[in-house]
């Protein structure tokens, strides 16, 4: 094994030279801004080298994963064993379809900026999209939402690459796709989201600026500015997890300086050098006391990288306000 991965890494310096780091920090790659190093670390410019470093990266039995903004995940404090491919392939185009536009988009375009495109195209389905930070890959990858809608509702198709099949075009159906979760999520490594195609309606730029304008008010008035991990938990059936973490007497709690947002109780922000493992322990204290008071399990809507140290007990006797 360690031969393959020794030779994997060949490959990966040769296809990659320069670029391809060691050691890297990943802590500027998160919107958290939280995170050791990466062990191996090379940031891609377009599918064709996404879909390159990947497939070096199985052909070494290497561990992977794919980061575009880093707005969904928490990485600990002593990194990632493994390579963390960087994705900058952010190409976005358009086409008429029939009655429909079709926006086709990278998987490591901004999301944001691709709802405000199609505004102004006057492509009308992803404006929700204008307040949720991240990547086209990542809103795939985790099906992504706001306002009331996902990526569900208007995918039409996503470009992926298989480990065993290679490229493929997978429908909403074939992704498994649910309530922010992805058969692509249930295991990161056997597939990549390469690109993704959007269905869209005509509609009157203005009247589309007007709903983004809306959707982003709302967002200010609702959750909290500065680094933070977007929402922390899923909201379970009929209820909120923010709520939720507020009626067990959680908000503004802290540990270290993360801290449970007094705004939203589903965002935890880092107050200037939070470590991972401060984060960790008021996700286990926000799931342990909601457990416990309310009945609730709290699932995590964020995903984990790296290793973490168990938190066997913490109270609110550790959280200050």
């Amino acid at each position: 094994m360690m031969a393959r991965q020794a030779g994997g890494m060949d490959g990966l310096q040769a296809a990659f030279g320069a670029r391809l780091l060691a050691a890297e920090p990943l802590a500027r790659y998160t919107s958290a801004r939280i995170g050791g190093p990466a062990d191996h670390f090379v940031a891609v410019q377009s599918v064709a080298e996404l879909e390159q470093a990947v497939r070096l990266a199985w052909a070494a039995a290497l561990p992977f994963r794919v980061l575009g903004s880093g707005s969904n995940i928490l990485v600990a404090d002593a990194g990632y064993r493994g390579l963390v491919i960087h994705n900058d392939a952010r190409a976005i185009s358009f086409r008429e379809d029939a009655d429909a536009i079709v926006v086709r988009a990278e998987a490591g375009a901004s999301l944001p900026t691709l709802a405000r495109l199609c505004v102004a195209r006057g492509a009308g389905g992803l404006e929700w999209g204008a307040t949720v930070p991240g990547t086209v890959g990542g809103a795939v990858f985790g099906n992504a939402g706001a306002h009331g809608t996902d990526v569900s509702s208007n995918l039409l198709v996503a470009e992926i690459l298989h480990r065993e099949a290679g490229i493929e075009r997978w429908s909403a159906a074939d992704l498994a796709l649910d309530y922010r979760a992805s058969r692509l999520k249930a295991d990161p490594e056997s597939a990549v989201v390469l690109a993704a195609e959007f269905k869209l309606q005509a509609a009157k730029p203005a009247a589309l600026q007007a709903r983004v304008d809306a959707f982003i008010a709302q967002r200010r008035s609702t959750q909290p500015p500065g680094a933070s991990m977007g929402s922390m938990f899923k909201n379970p059936p009929a209820d909120y997890a923010g709520r939720l973490i507020e009626a067990a007497g959680l908000k503004n709690a802290r540990i270290g300086n993360a801290q449970i947002s007094a705004l939203h109780a589903n965002f935890f922000v880092n107050l200037g050098d939070a470590q991972a493992q401060d984060v960790y322990a008021l996700i286990a204290l926000a799931r342990s006391s909601v457990q416990q008071k309310l009945g609730v399990l709290l699932e995590l809507e964020i995903g984990l990288l790296g290793e973490f140290a168990d938190v066997l007990s913490v109270s609110l006797a550790d959280a200050h306000g």
